[in-house]
């Protein structure tokens, strides 16, 4: 199953929190990706942060990978998990 997480500050965070945890957060993510669970990973352009694209069998499945991040575990971010599924609605234009 594609999945897609998206991170987001919780509030009162600080960069000044977060900073000394982005190595160990970086080596963790590069584990996952090795993995396979990572498929792609992106920085967003609009605000700092990170998007993530999983192979998971299940949500639940990628929220307890997400749950071992160092930034999650340190309750200083949390994702948005959202599932994802081939887009069908192009059916509709083949139709005749």
């Amino acid at each position: 199953m594609k999945i897609l997480a998206i991170d987001k500050t919780l509030p009162g965070v600080t960069l000044e929190q977060i900073l000394p945890h982005l190595q160990e957060e970086a080596e963790h993510a590069w584990k996952m990706y090795k993995s396979g669970v990572y498929r792609e990973l992106y920085m967003r352009g609009d605000r700092p942060g990170a998007a993530i694209i999983l192979e998971c069998d299940s949500i639940e499945d990628a929220k307890k990978d997400l749950a071992e991040l160092p930034l999650v575990k340190h309750n200083l971010i949390e994702f948005e998990v959202i599932p994802l599924q081939p887009f069908t609605p192009f059916e509709k234009l083949f139709q005749q």
